[in-house]
């Protein structure tokens, strides 16, 4: 692969990925504010999140639609990389977690993702974290030899 091939991958590979989380991110907020009961129900069923389920019913989605901004913004979109690799693990933690150490598993997703088993929901989970693990090193590596 020649040198300038590279540089070009370096520099589309993390914006389409940034889109890819943005329609992710989006579609999840959305899904999740339209249904917002029955995810706010979902979330109460879940045996580590019950006492917090109006907070995090109103945070989540929040939260994925600022770092989707973070990733529209050319200068914020390294942190909003950051910021879905961390919320992107913290969503599989609490799916292996609840998948091992209780017994009702209550699925708090929306949209199409409620309808993946959790092994699949699992790969997804980790395809996107993988995704954004390489995004971050290649923006981080362009803004040091920047």
């Amino acid at each position: 692969m020649d040198m300038e091939r590279f540089k070009n991958i370096r520099n589309w590979l993390p914006f389409t990925v940034s889109l890819l989380f943005i329609l992710l991110f989006v579609y999840a907020a959305i899904s999740k504010l339209v249904d917002y009961e029955n995810f706010r129900v979902q979330l109460g069923q879940s045996p580590l999140l019950t006492a917090y389920a109006h907070l995090v019913a109103w945070a989540v989605p929040a939260l994925e639609l600022i770092i989707a901004g973070m990733l529209f913004i050319p200068k914020l979109r390294l942190w909003g990389l950051y910021a879905c690799f961390t919320m992107m693990v913290m969503f599989t933690a609490y799916i292996v977690i609840i998948l091992n150490f209780t017994d009702n598993i209550p699925c708090s997703c929306g949209g199409v993702l409620e309808d993946l088993g959790w092994t699949e929901h699992i790969v997804f989970n980790v395809f996107f974290i993988l995704l954004g693990v390489f995004s971050i090193f290649l923006s981080d590596n362009q803004l040091k030899k920047a």
